[in-house]
């Protein structure tokens, strides 16, 4: 990937405004504060290309990001903070939904979850629906600058016990400040597209 070609191609409110590109497309789900924007602007070396906020539930729309013309990366709204209706958030839940279940383009998911913490209620139930779905998961933790070295391997064991995680699924350790981890992102992520 040479990373000059980088356009958000559509944020799409329904599957009538989805690309018909025919492009593969990776799903990026993750908590509202989980750091989804940040990892996608490590990975293409960009500080702003994917709008980041201080504000979590920033993202209420399936954004298509394509890559090279070659992947589409697909943010989904985040999960289990925003500051919306319940209306509104169930709202959200069926746009993911039926983009997670009915989207043939769809190649595999990001699942992101903090390095720092457990993982939530809400991450649990998503990586089930995932897995239901069987789907490929790509789990990804954030923010590992923030955990000394000699906690990672807790962390990770934590982790992966909460999520009852299945071992044919990656798991990567990441970091958006040291760009820890994103070497081995785009190795299992370019096996996709």
């Amino acid at each position: 990937m040479n990373l000059n070609n980088l356009s958000l191609t559509i944020s799409a409110a329904s599957e009538k405004q989805w690309p018909v590109s025919g492009m593969p497309e990776i799903a990026l789900a993750g908590r509202s504060n989980v750091g989804k924007s940040s990892f996608i602007n490590t990975l293409l070396n960009r500080k702003n290309f994917a709008r980041t906020s201080s504000t979590p539930g920033k993202t209420q729309l399936l954004n298509f990001y394509n890559i090279d013309d070659s992947v589409h990366f697909v943010d989904v709204p985040g999960y289990g903070y925003a500051r919306v209706s319940k209306k509104e958030r169930e709202r959200w839940g069926a746009m993911i939904e039926d983009y997670l279940t009915g989207r043939e383009n769809l190649q595999a998911v990001v699942s992101l979850v903090d390095f720092r913490h457990k993982p939530t209620e809400d991450d649990i139930t998503m990586y089930r629906f995932l897995k239901y779905y069987k789907l490929p998961v790509i789990v990804i933790a954030t923010k590992c600058d923030k955990v000394t070295r000699n906690r990672w391997s807790a962390n990770e064991a934590l982790i992966k016990k909460t999520l009852q995680f299945d071992s044919t699924d990656d798991f990567v350790i990441f970091s958006s400040e040291t760009k820890y981890g994103r070497e081995e992102a785009w190795q299992i992520l370019e096996k996709y597209f």
